[in-house]
């Protein structure tokens, strides 16, 4: 006997809770198709370009701060090389030993005296006090640009990798584009499976070399953040274009502005100055000082009186004087020494980077021009080679091997061409850049 279906009765309360879990369910799955970048603690920071990281490393540096509070403390010194020493005031009383009205003696005496250095010590002193702080100043320029090249030579090795990073993730398409014609080839009895064997093998290597280039990535941006003076983990995203390449001053211009604007060439200059002032000074020291006083006596039932005075240094210990002198010309003439070791290293360090940076750019070109066209077309070419059986899979693969070698080969000439640049700046003491400045889009 057949049964008849039994009809449940629902209550109107199940059919609304159902709706309303169906719609949690909803938007449950909405949510979690959102990107996680939306979210507001989440969103990744915004692109660090190649000024704003220098401005942060000099910014917050401790050392550059130090030196900067000691440059401004050396600019008050002139002023006070300068001064006059204190004057003096005395007051003295005189009277009978014997039936005198001590304290208030029968004779006062006011006294004021004031020391005056023989004419221009003072401005000699000041301006061997300007020189010291020229000098600091040199020296804050010179741990100033290396800090700069430090950041640049971080920022362009960072840059480099992730490009590299991106070309080799292109190449794990294009890998797995060769093991599927391999495998098709294979299904139809064209190839071995060897070619299958052998691809999914190239495959595997190079998710081994995307797992190191990723640690080496993460060292990079712990050791930028470092000079940024912030966490080693904090997020750390580049908003960054290749390296100007257009830079084509002569050889002979970068040596002449070396020899002008490199910190350690004129910190050496403001030292030769500086021991030259002092040679004067030292000299000068074995004129006499003069003191000039005036002093005033009230005297009991007598006529008060003024009287001037005047003295006169004694200078008569002159050996201290004259081997000041010859100590202030030895340091002259080592300093003279120090400026020729800062411009002959000068020099060294400007053709240095010179010839890096024109062989850079001289590969990047080859690199572009010829070289990436050519394993491009040798690429293409055994790919048809081996659909079409006239190449065999090691061959194919060697061709893809080659091109990805010469990509990564120009990214890593592009990264020589910032980073020599950079070194050319910290040789020559200036800035090189155009006002399009890489890192910042040209904006």
């Amino acid at each position: 006997m057949q049964k008849t279906p039994t009809t449940v009765c629902r209550s109107p309360r199940v059919g609304i809770y159902r709706q309303t879990i169906g719609i949690l369910v909803s938007l449950v799955s909405l949510l979690s198709w959102v990107p996680v970048g939306y979210a507001g603690d989440s969103a990744p920071p915004p692109g660090l370009s190649l000024t704003e990281a220098v401005d942060l490393a000099l910014r917050d540096n401790p050392e550059l701060k130090s030196l900067r509070a000691q440059r401004e403390a050396l600019r008050e010194r002139p002023a006070q090389a300068r001064a006059l020493p204190n004057p003096m005031f005395k007051y003295s009383g005189m009277d009978r030993a014997n039936g005198g009205t001590w304290p208030d003696t029968a004779e006062k005496r006011f006294m004021l005296e004031q020391e005056f250095p023989w004419f221009g010590k003072r401005g000699l002193k000041e301006e061997m006090a300007r020189k010291d702080a020229e000098t600091l100043r040199w020296e804050l320029e010179s741990l100033t640009r290396d800090i700069v090249l430090k950041v640049k030579e971080s920022f362009f090795d960072l840059y480099a990798l992730q490009q590299v990073i991106g070309i080799t993730r292109k190449e794990d398409r294009v890998l797995q584009r060769m093991a599927k014609i391999a495998e098709t080839m294979y299904s139809t009895g064209e190839r071995t499976q060897q070619d299958v064997l052998k691809a999914q093998a190239e495959i595997t290597l190079l998710k081994q070399r995307l797992i190191e280039l990723d640690a080496q990535e993460n060292t990079l941006k712990g050791n930028l953040n470092t000079l940024l003076k912030r966490r080693a983990d904090a997020p750390l995203n580049l908003a960054a274009s290749p390296p100007r390449t257009d830079f084509s001053e002569t050889l002979e211009s970068l040596f002449a502005r070396a020899a002008t604007h490199r910190p350690e060439v004129q910190a050496a200059q403001s030292q030769i100055d500086r021991y030259e002032l002092e040679k004067q000074w030292m000299a000068r020291e074995s004129v006499p000082d003069y003191q000039l006083g005036v002093e005033y006596r009230d005297i009991d039932q007598s006529d008060d009186m003024v009287m001037f005075s005047i003295g006169v240094e004694l200078p008569i210990w002159r050996a201290k004087y004259r081997a000041g002198v010859r100590d202030a010309e030895k340091m002259r003439v080592s300093s003279q020494a120090g400026r020729e070791v800062a411009e002959r290293n000068s020099a060294r360090d400007v053709q240095d980077a010179h010839f890096k940076l024109q062989t850079a750019r001289r590969m990047l070109e080859l690199y572009k021009t010829e070289l990436i066209p050519q394993a491009e077309a040798h690429f293409n070419a055994s790919e048809t080679g081996y659909q079409t059986g006239k190449v065999d899979f090691m061959d194919h693969l060697e061709s893809q091997r080659f091109l990805l070698t010469i990509r990564v080969m120009a990214v890593q000439a592009e990264e020589n061409i910032g980073i020599q640049l950079a070194r050319l700046e910290r040789a020559v003491g200036v800035n090189l850049e155009s006002p399009q400045n890489p890192g910042e889009n040209g904006k």
